[in-house]
């Protein structure tokens, strides 16, 4: 029972009772649903349809082993092109802040995302039923698979402003509320923006796999095109747009425009070490950026930002084996569409108990600290899939644990750790983000923290040079498995013992 305002006591509704019981047996769990608010919904939304873009996956990688001529290593090169779009959001953040298209910088915004994606969607269904005959579908994968990297971009950058404007600086009697207050209020946002994101993995994880084995390849991307929708949907659920607005910054927006040439430049000119300039020229440009934008900041704010950003980009710069344990699993262990797809829901699942359970910890406790446990764990946790290539599933097959089993509860304990990462330097992010410029500044540090991925597509791509794989010969995995393993346990390690203190 509660109290009403003259002092009777009320019912108290089934739903709160609930809440109540759960709060008071463990506080944490009920803390992402007490700390939503209503204001945060249209870019919860924005997240939810990137996640749920993972409705082609499956189709789209048997389609790439099925009908593509693509090397492993080739892949992992297109990898590195298809991530190059994140390192320049700095670019599209300018736009954000000061080019209000049709009096919106938002709305608008959103809505030209989703028209990318869709774009990318058609172009993709186009190349697999072969009614694009304008180019090789080789090429039309990059174009189609472009051009929703592109849409996913500028809604991103969209949803990472309003992520710092939704939390309000000031109490109702326009005073100054208290940093912890704030900080923890943005981390929520932070958190929930992780849990909408996985929510969407999760709604087509299944879905993606059953629809891959049911439906030919072109129905499949036919059918993305509602996952734009869902984010254009969300527009009309904004209240307000923001007010703050200033002049364009040309260094930002002239040199964003400039380098995403010069980009264009080296990738159509066929020069040699074409992604490793790129990458360099990324660097060198965001670096300089962020220079310009964090002269506001103070001293001692720039060199935590700096250290912690350091450290998180070495946790995000480590290599993946590539496509071909993917090729080796389907050939060998004759895993299939919709046990990918089932894999892909446990791991979803996972990754937003883990998220829900821990966001205490992912909103208060240091990034070092979280990214130290997270590097361990990922190191033991790469073990299961380098015993599946030497045979441990044939020992393990007489506990009744075979490779299913195996790679079942490998992808489930490792799913979290990609969202667990960002969570910490997303809240500094969004704390420190200066008024008129949170796109901007959001976007640069993104640009930063995706060019480590870059890093790591590079990585990739060299180990995949060293170690060839082929589809159906794997002789090579084994290597590729171990030294993939150790580098990712020792960059991010090394990075913490030399900048952890200082983060």
């Amino acid at each position: 029972m509660s109290q009403s305002t003259d002092g009777a006591p009320t019912p108290t509704t089934l739903p709160e009772t609930i809440i109540r019981a759960v709060t008071a047996w463990s506080p944490g769990l009920m803390r992402p649903i007490l700390g939503f608010r209503r204001q945060y919904l249209p870019l919860l939304m924005v997240y939810f349809a990137y996640g749920a873009l993972g409705i082609i996956d499956v189709s789209r990688d048997m389609w790439v082993k099925e009908s593509l001529a693509l090397t492993a290593a080739e892949l992992a090169g297109i990898g590195v092109w298809l991530s190059l779009p994140w390192t320049v959001k700095m670019m599209f953040g300018q736009l954000v802040d000061s080019v209000p298209i049709f009096g919106s910088q938002r709305r608008s915004y959103i809505l030209i995302g989703a028209v990318f994606s869709a774009a990318g969607m058609l172009t993709l269904a186009g190349a697999a039923g072969g009614w694009l005959p304008f180019s090789r579908a080789d090429n039309l994968y990059v174009l189609g698979a472009m051009l929703i990297v592109v849409g996913a971009v500028i809604q991103d950058v969209v949803a990472d402003a309003m992520s710092t404007e939704v939390v309000s600086r000031v109490d109702p009697a326009g005073n100054a509320r208290p940093e912890d207050e704030v900080r923890a209020e943005l981390g929520m946002v932070q958190v929930l923006g992780r849990l909408a994101l996985g929510i969407g993995i999760l709604a087509v994880a299944g879905l993606s796999g059953w629809l891959a084995q049911i439906f030919g390849r072109e129905t499949v991307f036919l059918l993305g095109l509602f996952i734009p929708a869902i984010s254009a949907l969300g527009v009309l659920l904004i209240q307000s747009e923001t007010s703050e607005r200033r002049p364009i910054d040309w260094r930002i927006l002239g040199g964003g425009v400039g380098f995403g040439l010069i980009v264009l430049a080296v990738a159509l000119g066929g020069l040699p070490f074409a992604q490793e300039v790129v990458f360099l020229l990324s660097m060198l440009a965001i670096c300089t950026m962020l220079f310009f934008v964090t002269r506001e900041l103070e001293a001692k704010t720039r060199r935590a930002i700096l250290f912690a950003s350091i450290t998180i980009f070495a946790f995000r710069a480590t290599p993946s084996v590539g496509d071909g344990y993917f090729w080796w699993t389907l050939d060998v262990l004759k895993f299939d569409e919709t046990f990918y797809g089932s894999l892909r829901q446990t791991a979803a699942i996972i990754a937003i108990a883990a998220m829900w359970t821990f966001s205490k910890q992912l909103t208060e406790y240091s990034v070092t600290r979280v990214l130290f446990w997270l590097a361990v764990a990922g190191a033991v946790l790469s073990l299961p899939n380098i015993g599946l290539f030497f045979g441990i599933h044939h020992w393990t097959e007489k506990f009744g644990f075979g490779a299913r089993a195996i790679a079942v509860i490998d992808a489930a304990a490792a799913s979290p750790f990609a969202q667990l990462s960002m969570i910490p330097l997303l809240t500094l992010i969004a704390f420190y983000a200066p008024e008129g410029r949170r796109a901007t500044w959001f976007a640069l540090m993104a640009s930063l923290m995706n060019l480590a991925l870059v890093a790591g597509q590079l990585q990739t791509k060299y180990l995949n040079h060293i170690f060839v794989i082929q589809r159906g010969e794997y002789s090579e995995l084994g290597p590729l498995l171990i030294t993939a393993a150790v580098l990712g346990f020792i960059l991010p390690i090394g990075a913490i013992l030399l900048f952890g203190r200082r983060a």
